[in-house]
């Protein structure tokens, strides 16, 4: 499906490994992977609910564990890529190192650099079957909300089940005096 990158060169992150067994939420035929840009083949994608796996017809394929995952969609924007498709990004580096840098000359100073940024890949699943993204989203939402983010601050488990305590979380004061029943009946509103 993706005219540009395919074939050439066998990645290092692609190994030999058989089929997710268990769990398995949806599984995909005829899903195309591309990483980058560039096509790594025609396979089936497994979305489990202990990882998210892609394996080619030959066996050979990988795998991505749900913390890893920060982002997944549905992207329908042909002008942003040529077919529908699952988008997931990841918060790890996964194409192979094509650039060297260039040792710094006497005097030069290094630029800035993202070395404290999180390395970033986006894999682009493309269904032959485009009536099935709503599932395989639907899926990953599913196995996806099974492994939270433990270092979400946005967390609904705050509190674990105890009682929410304003001024411990959020620095405020509360008046803690009783509401009294009929206690607010002459009070004027404003419209």
């Amino acid at each position: 499906m993706v005219e540009e990158g395919g074939g050439g060169g066998a990645m290092s992150f692609l190994k030999r490994f058989p089929p997710p067994a268990e769990g398995v939420r949806h599984q995909q035929p005829d899903t195309e992977a591309v990483l980058a840009g560039r096509s790594l083949g025609a396979g089936t994608l497994y979305i489990a609910e202990s990882r998210l796996s892609w394996l080619e017809n030959s066996g050979v394929g990988f795998s991505l564990d749900y913390p890893t995952i920060s982002l997944h969609a549905v992207s329908r924007d042909l002008t942003a890529y040529p077919w529908e498709h699952l988008y997931i990004m990841v918060n790890a580096k996964f194409e192979e190192a094509e650039t060297k840098e260039a040792p710094l000359a006497e005097g030069e100073e290094e630029e800035d650099s993202d070395d404290d940024a999180e390395p970033i890949s986006e894999f682009r699943f493309v269904p032959s079957d485009k009536s099935a993204l709503e599932a395989m989203f639907a899926a990953m939402c599913e196995c996806q909300a099974l492994h939270p983010d433990p270092d979400d601050e946005d967390s609904d488990n705050d509190y674990e089940g105890d009682e929410y305590d304003v001024e411990a979380h959020d620095g405020m004061e509360v008046d803690t005096a009783p509401v009294v029943a009929g206690q607010f009946e002459d009070a004027e509103v404003d419209h």
